[in-house]
């Protein structure tokens, strides 16, 4: 029987599960979630391969997946079917055909993650588990001048847990942008792809340096030392969302949203 490949794009808030990735020793994964949705749309067992693993409590607005079925499905069904048997903090956005040369894994050729930071005195009810709560005040262009230093192609062992698996630690850093609206300061890096806990850490190392006014020009050193312990600690995974990955224009996957709204303002 002829098998079909899938592609879906999914929303998620992580509060409430360990990460994307299904577990031996727990069932609160979203892949979990999704994959124990999409088997009852389709009576057989479905497996799903992700764009980007994302660590336990990380949010995300667009992760992509693609799934096999032999089962027909209209991709309404799919989308429906499977959103009304999700629960409430879990949503797929879009499922649409595509070729069985598409791997949302292998396939993506860039990856963007967005931080929110709360520079308040305390959290307003509508960012609590959304943002990560700084009370001190926070110098954004010393940030930004430290940020230059990780721009291209190097070795971010500075910037990996030491539990990451992955075979190297080179990795390329395309942008990374800041912004501020009001007492909310968000900060968005787009990379070919991250390491374990790479962006949490490295938003750690740039707070550092914003707090305690860091000489801009220490980051190369602590790029050079691929040393973890002299980069910054790893911030909460509430304030960390996986806005999503790019693929090539000849697979027609909806790029990640520009300016989605994540945060109330």
């Amino acid at each position: 029987m002829e098998v079909d490949r899938y592609a879906a794009g999914v929303e998620y808030f992580g509060k409430n599960y360990k990460g994307w990735q299904i577990q031996k020793s727990t069932n609160e994964t979203v892949q979990s979630e999704v994959e124990q949705a999409l088997t009852k749309i389709a009576d057989i067992k479905i497996n799903t391969i992700c764009a980007g693993r994302t660590d336990s409590g990380v949010n995300a607005l667009s992760q992509v997946i693609h799934f096999d079925s032999q089962q027909k499905r209209t991709l309404k069904a799919w989308k429906d079917g499977a959103n009304s048997i999700l629960p409430d903090d879990i949503k797929l956005i879009w499922v649409k055909r595509v070729s069985n040369e598409f791997h949302a894994r292998f396939s993506a050729v860039k990856r963007t993650y967005k931080y929110f930071i709360l520079n308040d005195d305390s959290t307003s009810i509508f960012y609590k588990n959304k943002t990560t709560l700084v009370k001190d005040k926070i110098n954004l262009e010393n940030m930004k001048e430290a940020s230059k230093f990780l721009i291209g192609e190097k070795d971010f062992s500075s910037f990996r847990s030491s539990g990451c698996q992955s075979k190297t630690p080179i990795r390329e850093i395309f942008e990374i942008n800041f912004a501020k609206k009001k007492k909310l300061i968000s900060i968005e890096i787009s990379a070919n792809a991250f390491l374990l806990n790479m962006v949490r850490i490295i938003i750690g190392t740039l707070l550092d340096f914003g707090l305690n006014d860091r000489d801009p020009k220490k980051m190369k050193s602590i790029i050079e030392s691929r040393d973890r312990n002299l980069s910054g600690k790893t911030l909460a995974a509430s304030g960390l969302y996986f806005i999503g990955p790019e693929y090539p224009g000849e697979f027609k996957i909806k790029k990640p949203p520009v300016k989605h709204s994540v945060l109330p303002s």
